[in-house]
């Protein structure tokens, strides 16, 4: 009982000391002279200081984390487009080679068919049936080059594919620091798209790229040319809006002026081989929103650098 009281008489001097005490708020300075009262108090203010300072760390932590986890969802989406694309393709696939299958069914089915309604045609039938051998080793000898075929396609559009998607991870990597609304990235049919906007790029009506647009190209061009593999087309498009300047005479013009703008500094400032490098135009012909409304014609206002693999091997298959 007597250590009871004393344990209830210590806990309220506790707490008359701490009422005593000034109260700051987080990150508010304290007064010069320190914290009257008990070295322990003063121990519990300090502590608080430290959490107030955690605090706002920890805070800045979470805000980055969000930024960071809205990156990989636009990553998650290409990579889901890429793989629905995949998922075309071997479907496509698939039909081809159950159709080759079919007419091998059908053929080895009339072969059978062959053999028991001439057992008794002497030399001739013999004859005959050689042939029919013949032809059907020729067939599976085709039908199994195709399948074979079919594999290394397969095979030559996951690697392709594997190259795309690897090379638009580096890129989104080198581009993090420009707004979503100034440069995207994204992955149609095989292809690798980074649209940018012309608030990003250009001064209204004109082509000459602002120095922000050339620390965009800047990091492109050093993804790039370590991916040489990729061909390079710069394509330039408007809003529906008319421009008749004495430089231009429409906005197609315009279009076009820009993208030969762009491609010059990848080559002249960059080193990127001109052999890789195509500038076109598209005008107001190519929008990707409506130009009813400002914010569709922002978005029509871009300019894209399309980048494309090698699919030599891929194009060789299919005009076999």
């Amino acid at each position: 009982m007597k250590n009871k009281n004393l344990a209830l008489l210590a806990i309220g001097t506790l707490f008359t000391l701490a009422s005593c005490a000034p109260v700051y708020k987080c990150g508010e300075p304290r007064p010069e002279g320190g914290i009257a009262g008990s070295s322990r108090l003063i121990d519990v203010v300090n502590e608080r200081d430290e959490l107030c300072e955690d605090l706002s760390i920890k805070t800045e932590e979470n805000e980055y984390l969000i930024k960071n986890n809205q990156k990989l969802g636009f990553v998650n989406d290409s990579l889901a487009t890429t793989n629905k694309n995949l998922k075309e393709e071997k479907a496509i696939l698939d039909k081809k080679h159950t159709a080759l299958k079919k007419d091998h069914l059908e053929l080895s089915e009339r072969y059978s068919d062959a053999v028991t309604n001439n057992l008794n045609q002497g030399h001739l039938y013999d004859e005959r049936i050689k042939e029919k051998e013949r032809k059907l080793a020729e067939k599976e000898s085709a039908l199994s080059e195709r399948e074979g075929e079919i594999k290394k396609l397969e095979d030559e559009i996951a690697r392709q594919d594997s190259i795309a998607n690897r090379l638009n991870s580096l890129l989104r990597e080198a581009l993090l620091g420009f707004d979503g609304d100034e440069l995207t990235t994204e992955i149609k049919n095989g292809k690798i798209y980074v649209s940018m906007s012309d608030k990003l790029m250009f001064q209204s009506g004109k082509a000459n790229v602002q120095s922000k647009g050339k620390e965009a190209l800047a990091a492109l061009a050093d993804v790039l040319k370590k991916n040489k593999e990729f061909q390079i087309l710069v394509e330039g498009h408007t809003d529906s809006i008319p421009i008749k300047t004495a430089q231009y005479k429409d906005n197609w013009d315009l279009s076009v002026a820009r993208a030969t703008s762009m491609v010059r500094i990848l080559q002249s400032e960059h080193n990127l081989h001109p052999d890789r490098l195509t500038a076109s135009g598209r005008g107001e012909y190519d929008p990707k929103a409506s130009n009813d409304t400002a914010e569709g014609r922002a978005k029509n206002r871009r300019t894209e650098i399309i980048l494309s693999p090698d699919l030599s091997e891929v194009m060789e298959f299919l005009g076999k």
